[in-house]
């Protein structure tokens, strides 16, 4: 057995001269980092893997959790700057379980549990304001923190003395708050409203301007601002969409003319006034069916016609003016004949009845002006563009203003109103800059780099592939000088002997090829000889 292992190890090391010097630093190479591997695993899976037990903890409650831990003998490590402790994984839940039950971490704030826990006798008014101070803090702190990107806070309130005159001017409650927002955290609008009316509501006659809400930064959250806010949003919004509006129909404008006079000799620009009246209005319409004789659509109708004619009274009542007597009514002649006639006609007539709710949306261009500079073809001769040009170019723009107008303004507007909204002028650029072509393609550093890795890629695949033929190579050579080869002849199987049938066919077909009238002469005599 012994003498086995000694002829491996004389074998391989005999195998391991024979390489060259780039195989012995690659075997060399691949034996030390395996080595690093297995002891780079080894250091990791005996180190054990710490969690964090706690998070978001106070220095107070770090040090204390700290400190037990350090007596029971268990391995802990504090990151996040004191904020988060970290302890094997293996020991979290019996850790947080061991922890709970000695009461840790305890904050030593007071929440309002404590009065239930400490109730009793013996406490003063005194002492119960101050805890129910303390209380009070600590659950709005609490609340607080709920919010997103808070991390803590500290509530300090100042509540006012009681007083026992009636005709004395209550005094108001006051509160500040100092935030610890998390890294890279942000309040919102919404988010310091909320604040706010979190705290005033907390706390009995705390009106919201006595409140003061900073963070750690000393930035200042004002209840005043954030309502001002919303203005200057909207306002910023309104200017945003007229600088829109009036960017649109330049680019549209300045790219239509550009083609007509060519780049860089034309300029313009667009005012706009824009209306962001948002209405809603109701109309209730009533209109005939048949508008042009004003009638409707007849649904039911009712004619009542009375006549009589004969001798006697007749219609009428008492002559005279006595208390039983009708003025001004005729009265009736003894003896006369008497006609009586009554017509009475009723129509229900159906007209359309329309109930419109209209919403008429903002952000109508209520006048629009468009100014254009257009330099001439040559520039200091002003006569070298002519009218006809600009006659077309104020037509254009005639469109661009008549149809970008709302639609209640445009019906009132003449030819001479859209004219004066124009302003065309043809002038020679003298501050006209000129403007170097920027490249938008593929940047120079970019082929260089490309360059390099490619001379770099063919580079590597030439040394390998000229290092695999060194190595076949090398072992050939080593076959070859370990078994030597023997030589033997082999007679080539395409060379056979030509019989004399065989020469004379050859040779009749190549006469057939090259001399086909002496090859027919020769058939024809040999038909004739038999």
């Amino acid at each position: 057995m012994k003498e086995k292992w000694k002829n491996i190890i004389k074998q391989t090391t005999e195998r391991f001269k024979t390489r060259s010097n780039g195989q012995k630093g690659f075997i060399l190479g691949g034996i030390f980092l395996i080595i690093a591997a297995f002891i780079f695993v080894t250091v990791m899976m005996s180190t054990p893997k710490l969690v964090p037990l706690y998070s978001n903890l106070s220095p107070q409650e770090a040090g204390q959790i700290q400190e037990n831990l350090n007596g029971k003998g268990v391995a802990n490590e504090v990151q996040d700057g004191g904020k988060t402790i970290l302890v094997p994984e293996e020991q979290v839940n019996n850790l947080q379980v061991q922890l709970a039950a000695e009461g840790l971490p305890e904050s030593g704030n007071i929440d309002f549990s404590y009065f239930g826990e400490k109730s009793g006798f013996g406490i003063t008014d005194k002492e119960f304001g101050v805890l129910e101070r303390e209380a009070t803090q600590t659950e709005i702190a609490s609340l607080i923190k709920s919010i997103n990107g808070v991390e803590d806070a500290s509530v300090m309130i100042t509540l006012p003395e009681s007083s026992v005159w009636v005709n004395q001017e209550e005094e108001k409650a006051s509160a500040s708050v100092v935030l610890s927002l998390g890294a890279g955290a942000k309040l919102n609008e919404d988010q310091v409203k909320a604040l706010y009316h979190l705290v005033s509501k907390s706390v009995s006659n705390l009106p919201m301007e006595n409140i003061v809400i900073t963070d750690q930064y000393f930035n200042y959250y004002d209840l005043n601002a954030v309502n001002s806010t919303a203005s200057a949003s909207k306002y910023e919004e309104q200017r945003k969409i007229k600088q829109d509006v009036e960017r649109d129909l330049q680019r549209r404008v300045q790219q239509m003319l550009s083609t007509i006079m060519g780049q860089g000799k034309v300029v313009a620009t667009v005012t706009t006034d824009i209306d962001f009246t948002e209405e809603k209005r109701e109309e209730n319409i009533v209109e005939p069916v048949d508008k042009e004789n004003m009638k409707g659509i007849e649904v039911s109708v009712e004619r009542i016609r009375e006549t009589f004619t004969g001798e006697g009274a007749g219609e009428g009542g008492v002559g005279g003016t006595g208390d039983q007597e009708v003025p001004t009514y005729p009265g009736s002649a003894a003896g006369s004949n008497g006609d009586y006639e009554k017509v009475e006609e009723r129509i229900n007539n159906e007209v359309n009845k329309i109930r419109k709710e209209i919403v008429e949306s903002p952000y109508e261009i209520r006048d629009l002006g468009i100014q254009v500079m257009v330099e001439p073809p040559t520039p200091n001769k002003p006569e070298s563009l002519p009218q006809e040009r600009l006659d077309d170019i104020e037509q254009i723009l005639s469109a661009i203003v008549r149809t970008s107008i709302s639609k209640d303004i445009n019906e009132t507007l003449s030819e001479e109103d859209i004219q004066e909204k124009i302003f065309v002028s043809a002038q020679p650029f003298n501050g006209k800059q000129e403007t170097t072509a920027v490249s938008k393609g593929i940047p120079l550093w970019i082929y260089i780099v490309g360059g390099v890795l490619l001379i770099v890629i063919i580079l590597l695949i030439f040394l390998l592939s000229r290092k695999r033929r060194t190595e076949t190579e090398s072992k050939i050579e080593e076959f070859q000088m370990d078994e030597p080869q023997e030589s033997y002849y082999v007679p080539d199987v395409n060379q056979e002997k030509g019989s004399e049938g065989t020469v004379r066919k050859e040779q009749l077909e190549r006469m057939a090829k090259e001399k086909p009238e002496e090859f027919a002469k020769l058939v024809r005599t040999w038909l004739s000889e038999e």
